[in-house]
């Protein structure tokens, strides 16, 4: 089964904050709000909601046709 590359950074990202931040829910929110300034600021597409990865995983099923 092929994994979609997006997926797979969102559960890499995931697992390293839990390790980082497991006592501290506060401070797992900043850092995952610094991420994802920082994501912006570098212009890499931030999913904001799970509409958002819908319609992206619509689009690329239709450009892979």
């Amino acid at each position: 089964m092929k994994v979609d590359p997006i997926l797979e950074e969102l559960w890499r990202v995931k697992e390293k904050l839990s390790r980082e931040m497991t006592a501290d829910p506060a401070a797992y929110r900043e850092r995952l709000d610094q991420l994802v300034k920082q994501a912006e600021r570098a212009g890499q597409w931030v999913l904001n909601s799970p509409d958002e990865l819908r319609r992206h995983v619509a689009e690329q099923e239709q450009r892979r046709r």
